[in-house]
């Protein structure tokens, strides 16, 4: 077995809350790059948003990040995970 370290990469993320504002921002952040998103319904008016990823639609829930991925790809990720994986950059 031969192990690996993840390259360093900064990305940019944001982290959907559970008010209309969270995401209509992050859905025109999204878009300004032509990718597909969309507010989710349900019994929540904020339920989350779908996005289109090279995956396929997936669900970001309220409390997930955002992130635009080194290819200008978006997908979500849960907090935890996102914590665990990425630390902030001081500009």
């Amino acid at each position: 077995m031969t192990l690996f370290r993840k390259n360093p990469t900064i990305i940019e993320a944001f982290q959907l809350g559970g008010d209309i504002e969270s995401v209509i921002s992050i859905i025109a952040w999204i878009k300004l790059s032509h990718v597909d998103a969309y507010m989710a319904h349900g019994t929540n008016p904020f339920a989350g948003i779908y996005i289109k990823t090279l995956e396929g639609t997936m669900l970001a829930s309220p409390g997930d990040w955002i992130i635009k991925g080194v290819r200008g790809e978006f997908y979500p990720c849960k907090e935890d995970i996102f914590h665990l994986t990425y630390e902030e950059v001081e500009e």
